[in-house]
């Protein structure tokens, strides 16, 4: 039986209704941090003004004009004070440093590995918690670690796509459930990457997140607009499946799987939400996606397919710009090589980003090595640089809304804990960042990603501040796992 949960994405469309008003009762001090005199942003009821913030532990117990006093005082006066960004499409793994340095300079206290996931969910949380984390953590359980653990292989020996048997699909089903079970946000798909994954197999899945009112998280089967199989069509299958089985289905870095095609994918989205399907997506603000080599993205006819040539493709490594004679002798090297690919129409990203049902996700984090797409360390800095301040497309509410909010709004359904995040209110749990408008900026670029944002001046983690004037306090793992809750 289908347990009730509310319907996320058509809330979506309700919040640009909320009055920008509504401060808590104050309670009863002292308080462990008092936050004063900030530009405090509450993107649950619209909230945007001057106020204290009060908390005790890990929790926020007031926001008042009235004035408050605590152990510790963090001056917020011409700052912004808003939930911590929750990031919803990178690792687990970034909630640990060196990851996390990069994550927590961005505003990002919540990370979450919803675009794939392991099998074995208990061990991977007992994992991280035996370790600490500085951020918090969840992560879904990965369809492709899924098809791995009852033997598929994305193809055979000679390169062909190796479909599932009925007993597998069972099996893949069952390994599903007992994830969700284990504390699971979801499911994660990445459907482009395993394309012998049938149609029926998609769907039972789909039956299992609805059966247990968990959302699903998909790269989509096709990229980009050449026909007869493009991103539209993968879209519909998404819409489609989730009507069909109630599932809640978010589409994942929709900019960078819809380049050239984003005004009817966003009219898909947006239409289907608005007619009772639980569809959203998730954008990152950059001209430039990312992925391995050797994967089916680059399978023969791919340039037609993403509009662009060799050079656009661009080594991870060492920020070097392919030929037709390197892309083929690295992608034929058998060694997994890292790519930047530069085909996403800065139009593209601004028409995402004012669409009422796309949130922000970096798809990405900083490995050890300091390599990586530039969005796993400045994602949130460059959003809130580029559409708050520099071309004013969005409201403080509005964009707080997609940095932190509307992730929490989705992700509540599975666990209850997201009914805390991303709310700057009492009752909320204390992940608040602290930012100047008028500085924040990220610093990481395609050749040197490994660099912090500038202008987040302090982040609190479940109440504990672990940034504070702009620098990271070492040593400190206050993160907590956010484990799906089945029927809570």
């Amino acid at each position: 039986m289908t347990r009730y949960r509310p319907r996320s994405v058509l809330l979506l469309f309700l919040l640009a209704l909320l009055p920008e008003e509504g401060l808590a009762v104050q309670d009863a001090g002292p308080y462990d941090v008092v936050i004063r005199g900030g530009r405090v942003v509450d993107p649950e009821s619209g909230f945007d003004g001057t106020a204290n913030v009060g908390i005790r532990g890990s929790r926020i117990v007031t926001v008042t004009t009235d004035a408050i006093e605590g152990t510790r005082v963090i001056d917020a006066v011409g700052l912004i004070v808003a939930p911590g960004f929750i990031d919803p499409l990178t690792q687990i793994s970034a909630a640990r440093m060196p990851s996390a340095l990069y994550k927590v300079t961005d505003g990002v206290t919540t990370v979450l590995g919803l675009h794939g996931g392991p099998v074995d969910i208990a061990a991977a949380y007992e994992a991280m918690e035996m370790q600490g984390a500085l951020l918090n953590y969840g992560t879904n359980v990965g369809h492709g670690a899924l098809r791995s653990a009852v033997g598929l292989s994305a193809s055979d020996e000679e390169g062909r796509a190796v479909p599932a048997t009925p007993a597998q699909v069972d099996e893949i089903v069952e390994l599903a459930g007992r994830g969700i079970m284990e504390g699971a946000l979801g499911i994660g798909f990445g459907l482009q990457y395993v394309p012998s994954t049938g149609e029926d197999e998609v769907f039972r899945l789909f039956e299992v997140a609805a059966r247990y009112g968990v959302p699903v998280h998909l790269h989509i089967r096709y990229l980009g607009p050449q026909r007869p199989v493009n991103s539209v069509k993968a879209v519909q299958e998404v819409i489609a499946t989730a009507a069909a089985t109630g599932a809640s289905a978010q589409i994942v870095h929709v900019n960078s799987t819809s380049p050239k095609d984003i005004d009817l994918v966003l009219a898909l989205i947006e239409g289907a939400a608005a007619h009772g399907v639980d569809v959203s997506a998730d954008a990152y603000p950059w001209e430039a996606g990312s992925t391995g080599l050797e994967s089916s993205v680059f399978d023969e006819g791919f340039r037609e397919r993403m509009s662009i040539d060799y050079d656009d493709i661009e080594m991870v490594s060492n920020g070097e710009r392919l030929t037709e004679a390197t892309f083929h002798q690295y992608r034929n090297d058998e060694k997994r090589d890292g790519v930047i690919v530069h085909f996403i129409p800065t139009e593209t990203l601004r028409k995402a980003f004012t669409s009422p049902v796309v949130m922000v996700g970096s798809d990405g984090s900083i490995n050890a090595e300091g390599r990586g797409h530039p969005r796993g360390a400045g994602t949130y800095a460059r959003f809130i640089r580029q559409y708050v301040r520099e071309w004013g497309e969005l409201t403080l509410v509005d964009a707080m809304r997609k940095t932190s909010y509307l992730a929490a709004l989705q992700l509540q359904q599975a666990s209850p804990a997201f009914r805390r995040k991303g709310r700057l209110s009492a009752g909320a749990d204390a992940d608040v960042v602290i930012f100047d408008l008028a500085t924040i900026a990220e610093r990481a670029t395609y050749l040197e990603p490994a660099q912090t944002s500038i202008g987040v001046r302090h982040v609190l983690v479940n109440g504990v501040p672990v940034v504070s004037d702009g620098t990271v306090i070492e040593g400190l793992r206050p993160g907590r796992a956010l484990r799906g809750a089945p029927g809570g």
